[in-house]
C-alpha cells in the first residue's frame, strides 16, 4: 500500500477556531503587502478581540499599533487599512513598510481562513520519523508547531501513543518498504530501537536522490559500521555524503532527547530551505 494511501486523513481544525468560538467579535489583521525588510511576509494574519489576541504579525511597536487600531474598530472607530513604516517613526529599525488590512470576522471570512490553512497544510514539507522512542517523541513534539507535515512510522503499536495531535502515525511491520513511496522533497529521520532496522531504512533512503534530508541517530562509530554494512550489501558508498549521522550536529554535547530534537529540528528547516536550490542545480 502506498504511503499516501496509508496516511490520508482529515486535516485537523486550525486552533483559531477555538479562539473565535468564545470571541466571535474579533478583527482579522492581515499583511497584504510589504516593501523592504519586514518582520513577517504578506499573507500573515492575526486575530484581535477586545481582550485577547491569536497569532502574530511580527511583534514590537508595529504590532502594538495594529492591535490598538483593531480594538478601535471593534469600538466603532479605527481604519480598515494601515501603511506602517518600520523605521524611527515608530521606534523600530527594520527599514521596510507594511500594509495591513483590517476586517471584522464573519462566517464567510472564517471559511476563507480555513480554506487558506488547508491549502497551506497540503503544501507543507513532509518529514517522516522512523521510530517513536524517547528521541522520536521529543522530535515529534519539537516539530509540531513548525510549518511541517510530520508522520511517525513504528513497528510497535504502543509507542505511537501520546504523540502530538497533528502528527500522523503509521504502524508497519516492514517500515523500510514504505521508503520508496515517500514523496520527493521529503525528509527522513531514522531513530528506531533496532540498528539493523535503521540500516535497512537508511539503505532504501540513500538509494533515492530526491529527498531533502536523510538523517540517522547514532555516533561516529555507528556511521563507520553502517558504511561497512552498506558496502557489503552492494549499496553506493558515495551516497553516504547525503546521510546526516549523527543527527543534531556535534557542537552541543548534551544528549538529552529534547536537546537532540531541538538541534535536529534546526537541521530539518535548513535542509528544506536549501532543497529547491540543490534540486535545481
Amino acid at each position: 500500500m502506498a504511503v499516501r494511501e496509508v496516511l490520508s486523513g482529515v486535516i485537523p481544525r486550525s486552533d483559531f477556531r477555538a479562539f473565535l468560538a468564545t470571541r466571535p467579535s474579533s478583527i482579522l489583521i492581515e499583511i497584504v503587502e510589504t516593501q523592504g525588510s519586514t518582520p513577517r511576509e504578506a499573507g500573515t494574519f492575526m486575530l484581535v478581540s477586545e481582550r485577547a489576541i491569536w497569532g502574530t504579525i511580527g511583534g514590537g511597536q508595529f504590532e502594538f499599533l495594529a492591535i490598538q487600531n483593531a480594538r478601535e474598530l471593534l469600538a466603532g472607530n479605527g481604519v480598515e487599512l494601515m501603511d506602517i513604516p518600520l523605521g524611527p517613526e515608530i521606534g523600530q529599525c527594520c527599514g521596510g513598510r507594511t500594509q495591513l488590512c483590517f476586517q471584522k470576522m464573519t462566517a464567510q471570512l472564517l471559511e476563507e481562513l480555513e480554506a487558506k490553512r488547508a491549502s497551506e497544510a497540503e503544501h507543507r514539507p513532509e518529514t517522516y520519523l522512523f521510530g517513536a522512542g524517547h528521541v522520536g517523541h521529543a522530535l515529534a513534539a519539537a516539530l509540531a508547531p513548525l510549518p511541517l507535515a510530520v508522520t511517525v512510522i513504528e513497528t510497535r503499536k504502543e509507542e505511537l501513543a501520546n504523540l502530538p495531535a497533528e502528527t500522523k502515525t503509521v504502524l508497519s511491520p516492514m517500515p523500510e518498504a514504505l521508503v520508496r513511496d515517500i514523496p520527493a522533497g521529503s525528509a527522513i529521520v531514522i531513530l528506531t530501537h533496532d540498528h539493523a532496522l535503521d540500516f535497512l531504512i537508511a539503505k532504501e533512503a540513500l538509494a533515492r536522490t530526491d529527498l531533502a534530508y536523510v538523517g540517522m541517530i547514532g555516533s561516529a562509530t555507528k556511521r563507520a559500521t553502517f558504511s561497512r554494512w552498506l558496502t557489503r550489501e552492494g549499496g553506493d558508498k558515495a551516497s553516504l555524503e547525503r546521510l546526516t549521522l549523527p543527527i543534531g550536529g556535534a557542537t552541543v554535547k548534551d544528549k538529552r532527547p529534547e536537546v537532540i530534537a531541538a538541534m535536529t529540528a534546526a537541521e530539518l528547516l535548513t535542509a528544506f530551505a536549501a532543497y529547491p536550490i540543490r534540486s535545481s542545480s
